[in-house]
Formats: structure tokens, C-alpha cells, sequence
């Protein structure tokens, strides 16, 4: 194995490509302020289109765009629980009649797993 190492090398830790006569896409840097007023610089390209926030590399919190305009807010829709999916199949009429006849056959033990049945008492 030792033979076919490479030797003087660091595969994949440096590139030995040369830079000379390589042109560099035209950049523009982007400052972003943070709530507390601390700001940052984000290097783009010149036809990106910026965005009106974007999270500061070192500390992770959300920065908006320096004189830029507040992003408008789009109205949420409040998440839909299961229990309003199942309020758009049955009423609660329907649902509370459902649940007496399944708590009635479970302690009949008809249905259910048996560690839940009530056993019968003995007559003497």
C-alpha cells in the first residue's frame, strides 16, 4: 500500500490549479443589520437578486437588509389539528354517540385487548 501513496501531496486539502488569467464574476457587497444594530457584509453576485433577510454566518441570527424596505407579512393560515379535520366529517353529536357504543363494546370486553376486559364475577 505504501507504494502507490502519493508522496508530497494533501489529496483534497489544496487545489493546484492557478488563478492567473482566470476573470472573477463582478460581486457587490450586501450589508444586513441585526435587531440589536450590529451589522454584517454578505458578498453577492451582481445580477442576484438580494434578499431582505439573511442569517449572520457567525451568529446565526437574522440580519434585514440596510435601507431596505420592511418585507410585507402574508397573512397565515392558523394549521389544521385533527380534531378540526375530523369536526368537517362528523358533529359532535355523531362523534359522542360514537364514542358511548365503542366504550360500551370495549367493556364487554368485544373489542380491545383482553388486559383491558373486566372480568366476569362468579355466582356462588
Amino acid at each position: 500500500m505504501a507504494e502507490r501513496a502519493l508522496r508530497g501531496a494533501r489529496l483534497g486539502a489544496q487545489s493546484f490549479e492557478d488563478e492567473r488569467g482566470v476573470e472573477m464574476a463582478p460581486r457587490q457587497e450586501v450589508e444586513y443589520v441585526l435587531p440589536d444594530g450590529q451589522t454584517f457584509t454578505v458578498t453577492m453576485a451582481d445580477e442576484a437578486d438580494i434578499p431582505a433577510e439573511w442569517e449572520d454566518p457567525r451568529t446565526g441570527r437574522v440580519g434585514r437588509l440596510k435601507d431596505g424596505e420592511e418585507p410585507v407579512k402574508k397573512d397565515e393560515k392558523p394549521a389544521r389539528t385533527h380534531w378540526d379535520m375530523l369536526l368537517e366529517r362528523r358533529s359532535e353529536d355523531e362523534l359522542e354517540e360514537i364514542l358511548t357504543e365503542r366504550l360500551e363494546l370495549l367493556r364487554s370486553g368485544e373489542i380491545g385487548p383482553s388486559h383491558l376486559h373486566r372480568r366476569k364475577r362468579k355466582s356462588a
